[in-house]
């Protein structure tokens, strides 16, 4: 498929041009392995200090037939300009000095501790791309779930497709997105750093106790990733809702309640605009995903198939399951139980 080509930014790409040092492309290569998304994600420096302002057509230009010696009123397309603001996630890592050299080293004691923040940002940043919500907690910036809300009224509402088999809190949703400058991608501020910054600061005495004034020794480590999700062209992500979840669990069986998720995913890839110059990629959750390939099972599918990618800065020996030549990637920030969309 022609839009599956690989010849923009990844967060691991734009960290190696911008950390010579290489620590920052480390810790954004572990970040990867963690995350299938971050593999597909364009990554571009936003044109504000605080986020990034684009640029989208409201209305296009209305042509008219004319007669000769006859003129035409002129007309114009119309622009809206949307800000969409990056947010920042901070963390620090305190560990005591004397706990540190108990393990016998210190060094792979103190990578282990920090890795699993690496996890967590990783974890965070997964949730609130698929459910951040900035008008409940404005800290966040905007994900996916808070701009394809609705089944009708809203201008992405005709994004979003129901599997009319849903019930309250068991559902889940399957996103079609497809990545691509001037589509969909995440950015960082203006003049600020890709990914996730890692600071190693050493020994610092530490107040443990506001009361007493204890202090001690502790080995700090500073993290900090500044991010925002910019949907540019609302046409390219598309949202497969009310997949009941319970009854996907029946995928294949006898009594199989399941939602045609086949159909569905069709769908989803006839709304898309043309792919030339993206990335499309479907992404579930877990449960989601392994109903899927239940059905690659079945000797009547033509169009599920698994296939091994080595060419990715991540390899993943166990294969990628592609629904009509578009990867499938679990997702685990994607949950099971969201109430049902109306």
């Amino acid at each position: 498929m022609a839009g599956l080509t690989s010849g923009w930014p990844t967060l691991l790409d734009v960290s190696k041009s911008l950390a010579p040092d290489g620590s920052t492309s480390a810790v954004a290569e572990v970040l990867t392995v963690y995350n299938d998304m971050l593999d597909d994600i364009p990554w571009y420096e936003g044109n504000l200090p605080t986020g990034h302002q684009s640029s989208i057509r409201t209305s296009l230009p209305t042509p008219s037939f004319r007669l000769l010696n006859e003129g035409v009123v002129p007309t114009k397309s119309t622009r809206g300009q949307v800000v969409d603001p990056c947010a920042i996630m901070e963390a620090r890592n305190h560990i005591d000095v004397d706990l540190a050299m108990l393990n016998g080293n210190t060094a792979a004691f103190r990578k282990s501790e920090d890795d699993a923040f690496i996890q967590g940002f990783n974890k965070l940043f997964g949730t609130t791309l698929i459910s951040g919500d900035s008008s409940v907690n404005p800290e966040q910036f905007n994900g996916l779930m808070s701009r394809f809300y609705s089944l009708s009224g809203e201008a992405t509402s005709g994004q979003v497709i129901t599997a009319a088999s849903g019930t309250a809190s068991i559902n889940t949703s399957i996103w079609l997105i497809g990545w691509g400058p001037g589509k969909t991608y995440c950015v960082y501020p203006k003049g600020s750093k890709a990914g996730l910054q890692f600071e190693d600061r050493g020994i610092q005495d530490m107040v443990t106790d506001s009361t007493t004034g204890a202090y001690m020794r502790a080995y700090v480590s500073w993290f900090q990733w500044k991010v925002g999700l910019v949907v540019e062209d609302y046409r390219y992500i598309i949202r497969i809702a009310n997949i009941n979840h319970t009854n996907l669990l029946t995928a294949s069986d006898a009594t199989d309640s399941s939602a045609n998720i086949l159909k569905l995913m069709t769908k989803a890839l006839g709304l898309l605009p043309n792919i030339a110059g993206i990335r499309p990629v479907f992404y579930m959750a877990p449960t989601v995903m392994s109903m899927l390939a239940v059905k690659l099972l079945d000797k009547g599918n033509n169009w599920l198939t698994m296939n091994e990618i080595k060419n990715t800065p991540v390899y993943r020996p166990n294969g990628v399951l592609s629904f009509q030549g578009v990867p499938c990637r679990r997702c685990d920030s994607i949950t099971i139980t969201e109430e049902l969309l109306t």
